[in-house]
């Protein structure tokens, strides 16, 4: 079982990672998994995480009292938002109306967290 944790934790480092540059792909859930699974897996990676510059602040945030800070939320509605101008503009009508509510559920589930 811990193989298979490492494993998720991995996969999932790597998928923040791609988060950090894409703009629409998020960072923080990513590895919120990750640390979840390197709990149970590699505790030394789990800590590297939670010592990192930028991510690690925000990851205890949300551990202890479940909060996403001011940027970090404006930061997340604007990509949502960039994501429904960009499917308007490449895909159109109909398509568009599945990225606003997207961007109405996730914004507002985002919005009303702590800070």
């Amino acid at each position: 079982m811990r193989r298979l944790y490492l494993a998720a934790g991995l996969l999932f480092t790597g998928l923040g990672a791609i988060g950090a540059v894409l703009p629409i792909v998020p960072t923080v859930p990513f590895l919120l998994v990750a640390v979840f699974c390197f709990a149970r897996s590699n505790p030394a990676w789990e800590q590297k995480i939670l010592d990192h510059p930028v991510w690690g602040p925000q990851i205890e945030d949300w551990r202890q009292r479940r909060a996403i800070n001011r940027r970090a939320k404006v930061i997340a509605i604007a990509s949502i938002a960039a994501g429904v101008g960009f499917t308007w503009v490449t895909l159109g009508f109909p398509w568009v109306w599945i990225s606003v509510a997207v961007l109405v559920i996730v914004g507002g589930w985002i919005a009303t967290r702590n800070e």
